[in-house]
Formats: C-alpha cells, sequence, structure tokens
C-alpha cells in the first residue's frame, strides 16, 4: 500500500492536521529518506521520516501503513529512532 507523506503524518497521529502537515513539507521541515520530502511524496514500509518541530526533531521509521486508525492503533504504524532537541541559544 501506498500513502502520501502528508497522510501519514495524520493518520498516525504525529501532526494533528493534513494542513499542518502540508505546511511543514512546504517549509521543507520534514526529510524522507535523506531527502527534502514533498506532500505527495509516497511512503513506503520501512522509509525514515524526520519532522522538524520547533526546537525538537523526531525521527521515526514506518513499520505499518494503515488508511485509517484508533488512536491505540495508531502507534503501531511507526517506531521512534531518535528524538533530538536543538539548542535555542545556537
Amino acid at each position: 500500500m501506498i500513502m502520501r507523506i502528508d497522510k501519514f503524518l495524520k493518520v498516525s497521529r504525529i501532526i494533528k492536521r493534513r494542513t499542518v502537515a502540508k505546511e511543514l513539507v512546504n517549509q521543507e521541515r520534514i526529510i524522507l529518506n535523506n531527502k527534502v520530502a514533498k506532500s505527495s511524496s509516497p511512503i513506503n514500509i520501512g522509509d525514515i521520516i524526520s519532522v522538524q518541530f520547533g526546537n525538537k526533531i523526531l525521527t521515526i521509521k514506518v513499520k505499518n501503513i494503515i488508511d485509517t486508525t484508533k488512536k491505540s492503533d495508531a502507534e503501531t504504524m511507526y517506531s521512534i529512532v531518535n528524538e533530538q532537541y536543538k539548542n535555542i541559544n545556537e
């Protein structure tokens, strides 16, 4: 199954709204497999996604792709690889 990255971020509840996910992509704050992602970029199982939220960078690995999920099932879609905080004073 293939899913757009903006929809995956919403369904997996990493980002609450798809429009916000699209904005982050347009600001080049989402990296898919070491490349800047587009909102229409397809994701596959095993892909690595890095999302920059303000001073936090969350890196995840896609484990499962599901069209719709309950909140309890959303966490089964990915595993956290790294969670890094940037120093604001840099």
